[in-house]
């Protein structure tokens, strides 16, 4: 079986990771480290090979795979030589992206003329490759938080909404976000959808409601990979031992791309709210603190998050916990999303729609479920993808 793997944002840092590991594990060039379903947990789940796997996607930027993934491994990200050895792959993933919605010379037209384009894009792709399922997965930068629109409410009233709405003035009225356009058109085609970013996305009713008319799954969001997985274990271990959290503050040191997007306030709120929910629903009680993001650009593709816990013990005696978490996002993201692009190639396949909570354990702030705690979420995914 072939499985198209549709990437938004697919010449960013984590998309070019997720062509160029799949192609070095494919070709015996380095072992799946990161990637939970390689795990005996997930062997008897019917999942697609990581070599049945085909790639492609829709971006704005102009820089090739090739050139992306040599970029990468000047920063090390990448192993030196693996854009080399794996360039066919690249290329071939490369002659698969299409220019994304607002892309430069389309013209004016209609938010629905601009699904129906990315959905034509989805559909040729599936039909020149002869895919049998596509995945879409949602990697593009975060988006500031999306405005309420009456129209979010029914999938009839988005779709007559989004019939006159300029893509440049429907997203400034609220009617759909790029991020929820995108999910618009990939659950439209019939595919899985993923959002792995904080962005609005597939988190509007009507697209529910349209996930569930075509009879096709998506999951998400705000993919879990430094600070907050680290989060996700200690919140439940001071809930369970019964030490009161007073404050829990946190501060991220970003370069990258996705660093610049966050120096922007409007678009960090979409990431701080995500990243601050698995506190307050695992402790089940307002603690002070907040998470501060700041853009260091010489920091590149690597990234820095330190914390700091006030609790009480016995008698009141007040304490604390720091801990300091250094890594690179694109390598601790990109084994994640082979991870759910397989799991979600096999939730269509065996007829799930609508939104798959059982995935919490990959997201930040996990669609169809209040549960954060990593261990807890582990066993609903192993228990889910054995049940497949």
């Amino acid at each position: 079986m072939r499985i198209g793997v549709w990437l938004i944002g697919a010449r960013g840092s984590v998309a070019t990771t997720v062509v160029a590991g799949a192609a070095a594990v494919r070709a015996g060039l380095a072992p799946a480290t990161g990637c939970v379903t390689e795990g005996d947990d997930f062997a008897a789940a019917g999942l697609p090979a990581l070599g049945d796997l085909v790639f492609g996607g829709h971006d704005l930027a102009e820089t090739c795979l090739p050139k992306r993934a040599e970029q990468l491994a000047r920063s090390g990200v990448l192993p030196e030589r693996l854009p080399e050895l794996i360039q066919d792959d690249l290329l071939a993933a490369d002659a698969e992206i299409r220019p994304g919605a607002g892309a430069a010379g389309a013209g004016p037209r209609t938010q629905a003329e601009v699904a129906a384009a990315l959905a034509a894009d989805i559909g040729a792709f599936r039909e020149r490759r002869a895919i049998d399922r596509v995945v879409v997965i949602n990697v593009a930068s975060t988006e500031p938080p999306c405005a309420p629109h009456p129209a979010h409410d029914s999938l009839p009233a988005l779709a007559a909404a989004l019939e006159s709405a300029g893509p440049a003035a429907g997203a400034a009225a609220g009617v759909l976000p790029p991020s929820s356009l995108y999910a618009y058109a990939a659950l439209s085609s019939g595919c899985a959808y993923v959002d792995f970013t904080p962005s609005t996305g597939a988190r509007l009713p009507a697209i529910d409601e349209l996930a569930h008319t075509r009879g096709v799954p998506y999951a998400g969001s705000d993919g879990k990979t430094g600070e907050t997985l680290v989060r996700s274990v200690l919140a439940p271990m001071f809930a369970r031992r019964a030490l009161r959290v007073r404050s829990w503050s946190g501060t991220n040191l970003l370069g990258g791309g996705d660093g610049a997007t966050l120096g922007d306030p409007a678009a960090a709120a979409s990431k701080n709210a995500s990243k601050q929910r698995v506190l307050g629903e695992t402790l089940g009680y307002p603690i002070d603190g907040e998470v501060h993001i700041d853009y260091v650009g010489d920091l590149g593709d690597w990234k820095t998050a330190w914390d700091h816990i006030l609790f009480d013990g016995f008698l009141g005696a007040r304490m604390t916990l720091q801990f300091t978490w250094q890594g690179c996002d694109s390598a601790l993201a990109a084994p994640l999303v082979l991870d759910l692009a397989r799991l979600m190639a096999r939730a269509h396949e065996t007829g799930r729609s609508g939104a798959v909570s059982e995935l919490a354990f990959f997201f930040k702030d996990p669609i169809g479920t209040t549960e954060h705690d990593l261990a807890a979420q582990y066993e609903t995914l192993r228990t889910w993808a054995g049940a497949l």
